[in-house]
């Protein structure tokens, strides 16, 4: 749908991705608004390059039958990368700019915290990426930092609230949260009521509760030991993992506590979840921030907060439009992670994708790390909660990637590259591509096409090559395609984009059969272990007695018909980083179980998960600077 303002040059070798980034220029932002369909009052401009898109658009398209829906998933993750969000890019640009389809992909804002430590940026790669790519890295429309208000104004509101209620009697506290005015009249704020109906009480007038309806109303009695609710930053630092507050003289009410990387915030999730301003005050409201002494869930609203969450995140809930280097559109929204949330960009942004595609465009949606967390997540949750129905899954593979899970040597940040990965190995890659072959039969099971993207690169060799595509052909890949979108842009994956679009045609002959792996009226365990015996191939599940204790009383609480998102390294089919390819007999052990009930999940907390980074030696922060005479960034990455 691209009519190239400006022609491409490909050079050779590939520049680094922010010489290619800053050698585009981009579109005017107005201009992809207007060639996707979009009116001039539902896009608001950040700049010249990229823009906030309102959820009218999907309200005013709502007749229109949706367009294909795709999904980009990986094997699981080494550090030689597999360029997900590159291939990402590059399917929708060849679908785009070169097969005449309409196509928005759709993906997640990275966190900065990776972008200046080892991993850097997400905007794709080469000659497949999102521009301009220091725009798309650091800041884009400010929704990451709308998150982290929302966030620690929650956590700033629970210890608050938890040591002005140390402080105080009763009346006292019902006196300062419902002051009388010179008249003798009291005022509920908005948020009072919903607290009043959770505890039964159907008076709208302060004035008319008993003492004992006071008492309940004002105090929360929230138990500090149950309190998982943290503070959050966009940095990776992890000297904040465990903290103590409350030193001051001035308060002298201490507790132990941590911080979170922004993205990890269960406000992200919701984010990510939410279909409407008005589900999202819902969700954000129903935050469970811990406990009360009784054993009851203490949420957003209890504490007061709900509605000012909801207004810190009203600009949030926009998708922002950018475009890459073919100018092919593209939704950036939302950035939970993979491994320690559900790791999607959000149901808004692919809805309105969907609608302005159109019954024979694309949406290309990208989820986080492999298969087995991402995309799996991706069905049972994000796909739940949307209504939406995808037609095919691309997983992306690299031959030498594939040699690491066959059994290649460890590879090291600033160490050289084994020769191995660089040479013929038949045998390795035979091996490795044992972990592909699991991904591709799980797509199956949940009646989606699943189309094989090989993301090429130049040491690989035509035997390799061909080696993968017939092991997954035979193992019941729709199609398996070799792609070179990196060097070649949309052009270097139009075989992928072909075999998608046959993909697509054969699903919706078929009916769309999309399935969950499991239904919501199974116990939470029962669901907890279809999903580790289904994906991850687990031979059982233990828990320990404080998961144990903790799906116990979130099922008395009502949460039991919840879906699952299990925390769990990224790098292996088990909890074991270390265990490459496709491990066999081992077991998964739930060592803590909580429940997102904003989000609208049971998160299980499995192996050693950090929830915020750290920086190793030389994070990628070093090669990062600012050339002051042009003001241009440098050494993104």
């Amino acid at each position: 749908m691209s009519a190239f303002r400006q022609k491409v040059v490909f050079r050779t070798p590939v520049p680094s991705d922010i010489e290619i980034s800053q050698a585009i220029q981009p579109a005017p932002i107005a201009d992809i608004a207007s060639a996707l369909g979009l009116e001039q009052d539902e896009f608001l401009p950040y700049g010249s390059n990229k823009a906030k898109v309102s959820l009218s658009v999907r309200d005013r398209l709502a007749g229109n039958s949706d367009g294909n829906y795709v999904v980009v998933t990986g094997i699981n993750p080494t550090p030689l990368g597999e360029g997900k969000s590159t291939t990402t890019i590059g399917l929708a640009q060849a679908l785009g700019a070169h097969l005449g389809r309409k196509t928005i992909a759709c993906i997640r804002q990275p966190s900065q915290g990776p972008t200046f430590g080892i991993k850097g940026g997400a905007a794709g790669g080469g000659y497949a990426q999102v521009v301009p790519m220091e725009e798309f890295n650091l800041h884009l429309t400010g929704d990451i930092h709308a998150i982290g208000a929302a966030n620690n104004l929650l956590a700033a509101a629970i210890d608050t609230r938890m040591f002005h209620e140390s402080q105080q009697s009763d009346k006292s506290l019902f006196n300062r949260l419902c002051p009388a005015d010179k008249d003798g009249n009291r005022k509920f704020a908005n948020v009072m009521l919903r607290r009043l109906k959770k505890l039964g009480i159907d008076k709208t007038d302060p004035n008319e509760l008993t003492e004992e309806e006071k008492a309940r109303f004002v105090r929360l009695d929230i138990d500090a030991s149950t309190v998982t609710w943290q503070r959050v930053l966009d940095v990776c630092d992890r000297f904040l993992r465990g903290v103590r507050i409350g030193v001051a003289k001035t308060e002298k009410f201490e507790r132990d506590t941590g911080f979170d990387i922004t993205v990890a915030s269960e406000i992200m999730a919701v984010l990510a979840l939410t279909t409407s301003l008005k589900d999202m005050r819902e969700k954000l409201g129903a935050l469970v921030i811990g406990l009360n002494k009784r054993g009851e869930p203490v949420t957003a609203d209890d504490l007061g907060v709900g509605g000012a969450l909801t207004v810190l995140m009203k600009d949030a809930i926009m998708p922002t439009l950018m475009q890459t280097v073919e100018e092919t559109p593209v939704f950036v929204h939302a950035g939970p992670f993979a491994n320690i949330a559900h790791g999607n960009s959000s149901i808004v942004a692919d809805q309105i994708a969907l609608k302005l595609t159109g019954e024979d465009g694309f949406c290309i949606t990208e989820a986080g790390f492999g298969a087995d967390i991402g995309m799996e997540k991706f069905f049972n949750i994000k796909c739940r909660y949307s209504g939406l129905t995808p037609q095919c899954a691309v997983i992306v593979a690299t031959v030498r990637a594939l040699k690491m899970h066959g059994g290649g040597p460890e590879v090291s940040a600033g160490s050289a590259l084994d020769p191995v990965y660089k040479e013929e190995n038949l045998d390795l890659v035979r091996a490795g591509t044992a972990n592909l072959l699991h991904h591709v039969r799980n797509i199956r099971k949940y009646g989606v096409n699943p189309v094989v993207a090989i993301n090429q690169f130049a040491t690989d060799t035509p035997a390799e090559l061909e080696l993968v595509r017939s092991l997954c052909v035979e193992a019941g890949a729709f199609a398996a395609c070799v792609a070179n979108h990196w060097a070649l842009g949309g052009a270097g994956a139009t075989d992928l984009g072909n075999a998608v679009i046959a993909a697509c045609e054969a699903s919706r002959s078929a009916g769309s059969p999309f399935r969950c792996l499991y239904p919501l009226d199974f116990s939470l365990k029962l669901k907890i272990e279809t999903v580790c015996k289904e994906m991850y191939g687990a031979s059982g599940v233990e828990y320990t007695e404080l998961a144990e204790s903790r799906l116990a009383a979130y099922t008395t609480a009502g949460y039991a018909n919840l879906p699952i998102c299990i925390a769990k390294t990224q790098y292996s089919l088990s909890c074991d980083a270390k265990r490459k390819g496709v491990p066999t007999d081992f077991t998964v052990t739930v060592r803590d179980v909580r429940v997102a009930a904003g989000a609208g999940y049971i998160y299980c907390i499995c192996g050693d998960i950090m929830t915020i980074p750290g920086l190793t030696t030389r994070p990628g922060f070093y090669d990062v600077d600012l050339d002051v005479d042009t003001g241009r960034v440098i050494g993104l990455f």
